[in-house]
C-alpha cells in the first residue's frame, strides 16, 4: 500500500497546496476519519517547523511533539477539529479551529488552556453501575456520574484525568461554529433548530455578524466565546 496521497484528490480540510507537487504523505490509522490531516503535513506544510518528513521522524522521536497532551511517534496520525497541538521545547501550543472554506487552521493559545479539549457529544450509553458514557465526536468516550448532558452537546475534557471541565449546551442562544458545508469556519448565535420528521437531518438557522446561515445540525459545534477570541490571535 502506498505512504502517498495526490494533492489534487485530499480533502478539501486539508491545508496543502494542490498543484504545488503530485503527492502528499497519507494519514495513518487515526481518529477524525478521512478529514484528518496527518501530523507531518502540519509540522511541515503549515507550520513550517521541518523540510522533510525524515525531519518530523526525528522530532516525534525526540519527545518534541504533543498532541492532546500525549507524546506522538507517529508523524502519519491524523489532526483533526478542536486537536491540542504541544511544542514544549518551543513553548508553543496550538488548538486546530476551522478556518472559511472548511480548512483546518491552528490558533496559537496560552499553555493553560492547552491542558482541556473541545469534544462533541455525539451520543451517550448507560453503562453498568448506572454511570453514563459520553460519546465523542473524534471518537473518545468517558464515563460521567450526572446524566446533565445532551446529544450535540460540547464539553472540555481534561486532557490527563478525562474531567468534565465546561458544559456548553446546544441550544437556541448558543454560540456555535460550523465545522463543515459551504459555512464552514463562520461563528455565530443559534436562532432557531428545527426538528426533522423520520430520517432527515435536523437543521439550524445561526444568526452572524453578516447576516445568517442554515444548515445541517451536524455540521456546527457549540463553542465558548475564548473560542472566538482565541482566532483573533495567530494563525497559521
Amino acid at each position: 500500500m502506498s505512504n502517498h496521497q495526490k494533492r489534487l484528490s485530499v480533502p478539501k480540510s486539508w491545508p496543502v497546496e494542490r498543484k504545488t507537487a503530485t503527492f502528499t504523505a497519507k494519514a495513518g490509522a487515526g481518529p477524525h476519519g478521512e478529514a484528518g490531516v496527518p501530523l507531518v503535513v502540519v509540522l511541515r506544510d503549515v507550520l513550517e517547523y521541518v523540510d522533510t518528513t525524515k525531519e518530523a521522524k526525528y522530532a516525534a522521536h525526540n519527545d518534541s511533539v504533543l498532541v492532546n497532551g500525549d507524546t506522538v511517534r507517529d508523524v502519519t496520525l491524523p489532526i483533526g477539529m478542536f486537536d491540542i497541538l504541544g511544542f514544549p521545547e518551543r513553548e508553543e501550543y496550538y488548538r486546530v479551529f476551522p478556518d472559511e472554506g472548511g480548512r483546518l487552521a491552528l490558533t496559537e493559545i496560552p499553555a493553560a488552556d492547552a491542558d482541556g479539549k473541545l469534544a462533541k457529544v455525539v451520543d451517550k450509553t448507560l453503562v453498568s453501575g448506572g454511570d453514563v458514557q459520553l460519546n465523542l465526536h473524534n471518537g473518545h468516550n468517558i464515563v460521567v456520574e450526572e446524566d446533565e448532558y445532551s446529544g450535540n452537546d460540547s464539553i472540555v475534557v481534561d486532557l490527563e484525568s478525562d474531567d468534565v471541565l465546561a458544559h456548553f449546551p446546544y441550544e437556541e442562544g448558543a454560540l456555535v461554529t460550523a465545522v463543515s458545508g459551504q459555512h464552514a469556519g463562520e461563528v455565530g448565535e443559534v436562532t432557531d433548530i428545527t426538528v426533522s420528521p423520520g430520517s432527515a437531518d435536523n437543521t439550524v438557522e445561526v444568526e452572524t455578524d453578516d447576516g445568517s446561515f442554515e444548515t445541517v445540525e451536524s455540521y456546527v459545534f457549540v463553542i465558548d466565546e475564548q473560542f472566538v477570541g482565541d482566532e483573533e490571535g495567530e494563525e497559521e
